[in-house]
């Protein structure tokens, strides 16, 4: 499913305007990324938390030179689904 399947399908169940649920999910997204970038962490109660998680220094290599290469801590943003959302999807997955 695409973004614009998204919006048709919450606008087709709302009746809201396919242009303001596209302008709120938009909006949503850049709150989420901006907070998740400064570092805060975001928790939907039944959905899931958009988190950081820190990386810790390591070394990598370079295959095409064969030499190592140290890869500083940095952060990342991760996504951890709620128990309930889980269970759900382990309950109505057709795929195997």
């Amino acid at each position: 499913m695409r973004k614009i399947d998204l919006v048709n399908k919450i606008a087709d169940k709302t009746g809201i305007p396919k242009v303001d649920v596209l302008l709120t999910l938009e909006s949503m997204f850049t709150e989420i990324k901006e907070n998740v970038a400064t570092g805060e962490n975001i928790y939907i109660r039944g959905f899931g938390s958009f988190i950081t998680k820190k990386r810790a220094a390591k070394i990598g290599r370079n295959i095409k030179r064969n030499t190592a290469v140290e890869i500083p801590e940095h952060f990342i943003p991760a996504f951890k689904p709620s128990k309930e959302f889980v269970q759900e999807v382990k309950t109505k997955s057709s795929k195997p």
